[in-house]
């Protein structure tokens, strides 16, 4: 399937491209949230009159990307849970959980897609995550996961 990209996508190419991508990323991912459209004729001229407007916006959510990257960045991110006698959490920690965290601690709004996990987090430790702000901007944090004492 071949589509207009609406916005920069990392791996994926700039605002304005014509990509080819499989058919059910295309249509469940990229159109249904509006970052992209069909490459038609239509749509074609329809991009390129709105290309400016399309950057505009592009560099708002860029600015608001960068300010959320200094908010937070060299951060470490404190889990505290109930673990087995071994270590091991009860259920691990997903992203939507920390999408939540950063809700709370920072006042900022991080979807739980643009929170990429370098390993499951299901035990007491570091561990490492990505998170991704904006197709230029994305953020390595360390999420440290402690054991509740309980007396």
């Amino acid at each position: 399937m071949e589509i207009i990209l609406l916005e920069s996508i990392r791996k994926l190419g700039n605002i304005g491209e014509v990509v080819k991508v499989k058919d059910g990323y295309g249509r469940n991912f990229l159109i249904k949230h509006g970052k992209a459209l069909r490459a038609n004729k239509e749509n074609i001229e329809l991009v390129k009159k709105k290309k400016d407007e399309i950057n505009k916006k592009n560099l708002e959510k860029k600015k608001i990307a960068k300010k959320i990257f200094e908010k937070i960045k060299n951060k470490k991110l404190l889990f505290k849970k109930e673990t087995k006698e071994n270590g091991d959490l009860y259920g691990s920690i997903k992203p939507k959980e920390i999408s939540q965290y950063f809700n709370d601690n920072f006042d900022e709004t991080i979807h739980p897609s643009q929170i990429d996990l370098k390993q499951e987090i299901n035990k007491t430790g570091n561990f490492s995550l990505s998170v991704n702000l904006h197709s230029d901007i994305a953020i390595e944090l360390r999420v440290i996961v402690e054991k509740i004492v309980t007396k």
